[in-house]
């Protein structure tokens, strides 16, 4: 093996170290984006029910006519 493979086989090395370390960072970037987008459904969701609770109260609530003759 000559000094210009060694050289070669290094840089690949340190080439793919590189390249797991930045997949690792952009990973754990994917995952908080996916919890917060999650959360924020969740969230959504409990308003969404929430609003539609109150509109079928208002919607079934009696209405009183007052008639003044």
């Amino acid at each position: 093996m000559r000094y210009g493979h060694v050289n070669a086989i290094v840089l690949n090395e340190f080439l793919k170290e590189h390249r797991k370390k930045r997949q690792e960072a952009t990973m754990a970037e994917l995952k908080s984006q996916v919890a917060t987008l999650f959360a924020t459904a969740k969230e959504q969701t409990a308003q969404i029910k929430k609003a539609s609770a109150q509109l079928e109260l208002s919607e079934s609530a009696p209405q009183t006519v007052l008639n003044n003759q």
